[in-house]
């Protein structure tokens, strides 16, 4: 979309945007949000997640149908989108410019996301280089809402003796992120799978070349692709 067909977000409440940003994000894994599943990852209840539901589908930003879920209409998936571009641009220059740690920037981000207008994520995007992710390797919408899509396969799914580079982390909680530093498992660090026990049992890797015991339940949230496709 051109900088005149950009959404406009100063024209919805913090409310709406959260609403549209977390339906979006829900959808990457869901063909139709439920109405429970939202008001959880919301922190509202049902009731309230079904009223915002009917708003917006009078606004045409959600399709809305009882029992079948919540979708997106290509007007609040702009929105989202736009949304989603400053928050992730926002966890970058927190890290590259700032120095923050990548398990400190999320709350960060989330409390500034609203207050950033289209131009100064413009300009924040120009001083960071124009980046495709952030630093857990998420892809960060361009300003004409485009994103550049990977081909990820779970560590937990890697095949062993193939040579692989952590592209993104699924699970970004705090203590999460932590862990996984203390393991070497950063977005852009080679990895090797030695040996999976079966039944889910734990994994031995090659981190940059250090042996790592992780588990599997780990594992699938560490997201793999080929060396020369990061």
């Amino acid at each position: 979309m051109t900088s005149e067909n950009r959404p406009n977000n100063t024209n919805y409440s913090e409310a709406i945007e959260d609403f549209l940003k977390t339906v979006y994000l829900l959808q990457q894994n869901h063909e139709r949000v439920q109405t429970s599943m939202l008001a959880d990852a919301l922190g509202i209840t049902a009731p309230s997640t079904t009223e915002m539901a009917k708003k917006l589908a009078k606004a045409n930003l959600v399709v809305h149908e009882p029992y079948r879920g919540i979708q997106l209409t290509p007007a609040g998936e702009r929105i989202a989108l736009e949304i989603i571009r400053h928050h992730r641009l926002l966890e970058l220059f927190l890290v590259e410019a700032l120095g923050y740690a990548w398990d400190e920037v999320h709350e960060e981000a989330e409390r500034m996301e609203h207050a950033v207008s289209e131009q100064l994520a413009d300009r924040i995007a120009e001083y960071l280089g124009n980046p495709r992710f952030d630093p857990h390797g998420d892809p960060i919408p361009g300003p004409e809402g485009d994103i550049f899509r990977r081909d990820l396969t779970p560590l937990s799914d890697w095949p062993p003796g193939t040579s692989g580079v952590v592209a993104r982390l699924s699970d970004q909680s705090p203590d999460m992120l932590r862990y996984l530093a203390e393991k070497g498992l950063r977005v852009g660090a080679t990895i090797e799978v030695v040996s999976c026990d079966p039944f889910e049992g734990p994994m031995t890797l090659v981190v940059n070349g250090c042996q790592q015991i992780i588990g599997q339940n780990v594992a699938c949230h560490v997201l793999v692709s080929q060396p020369n496709s990061v």
